[in-house]
């Protein structure tokens, strides 16, 4: 083996040279094709259907959930900056935070997306959400949960550059069983909103909701996620409904269905239908 390494030592400086000189036109050749870029996409397709099907799972439903004592949790960036015939640049930045001691549990996750096209400013998006929860035993808790979203972007009656809400109130498991779990919750908050030409509204928001789970067999559940909001201006309230189901080890499907109702829109009721499946072989 030695003689052999000695041997092809001018063969092994060669080809490295070789590739040193002629990369920039093999990585060209990848980018025009397009190779990285669709391996991109699959990959950001597959995270969110995976997303999606975690969260049907429901981590919380079964009580106090088990995390890691102390503070933990997760930060993200991305950048990408153009030049040439067009010049852009965009900005994205997610944090997740958690605190658990005990059984009082808070989280803070928030998501920063910044773009600008030749020197014009196209996104500034902010949304945080702070959501804590104490848990007296396993079928009853008390919540608490601030969410800020703006738009700096906005400029309209019609838009809207900042909306905010402030609740909390009590939770309780009405079925607590490994195959079936029921929690409702309802309290009281604050709800802000500010439009593009900086008119804003403060008022009294009732908010409720309501996660239920059923399992029907190691490979099919269903869930159903409802949630109400109450305000003097309007009667907001979302419903989805999820089927999920693990055919063979290597598939699995969600098919939902989101109903948004907003009583202050010409057209009330929105639905959409979602389909996720992953395949593995």
């Amino acid at each position: 083996m030695t003689v052999k390494l000695r041997t092809f030592g001018a063969g092994v400086l060669a080809i490295a040279a070789a590739q040193a000189v002629f990369a920039p036109a093999a990585v060209a050749q990848v980018a025009i094709t397009g190779i990285e870029s669709v391996n991109d996409r699959i990959d950001d397709i597959e995270e969110n259907v995976r997303d999606d099907m975690a969260r049907a799972e429901d981590a919380a439903r079964f009580g106090n959930p088990e995390f890691r004592p102390g503070l933990s949790g997760s930060a993200s960036l991305g950048y990408s900056g153009k030049t040439g015939n067009n010049e852009s640049q965009d900005l994205s930045a997610g944090v997740r935070l958690r605190f658990a001691q005990g059984n009082f549990v808070q989280s803070l996750n928030a998501a920063l997306d910044f773009s600008e096209s030749n020197n014009t400013s196209t996104k500034e998006d902010v949304l945080a959400v702070y959501d804590a929860s104490y848990y007296f035993d396993q079928n009853f808790y008390g919540f608490a949960i601030a969410r800020l979203e703006t738009d700096g972007l906005a400029s309209t009656a019609a838009e809207t550059r900042r909306d905010g809400f402030l609740g909390f109130g009590p939770g309780y498991r009405v079925i607590n069983t490994p195959d079936m779990t029921w929690r409702v919750q309802a309290g009281i908050g604050v709800s802000y909103l500010e439009d593009g030409a900086r008119n804003s509204t403060t008022e009294t928001g009732y908010l409720a909701a309501s996660r239920f789970f059923y399992k029907i067999n190691d490979n099919f559940f269903v869930t159903n996620d409802t949630d109400v909001l109450k305000s003097d201006s309007a009667l907001r309230a979302n419903n989805d409904l999820g089927l999920n189901v693990k055919m063979t080890d290597t598939l699995s499907t969600r098919v939902s269905y989101l109903t948004e109702y907003n009583e202050s829109r010409a057209i009330r009721t929105d639905n959409k239908l979602g389909v996720s499946l992953v395949f593995g072989f």
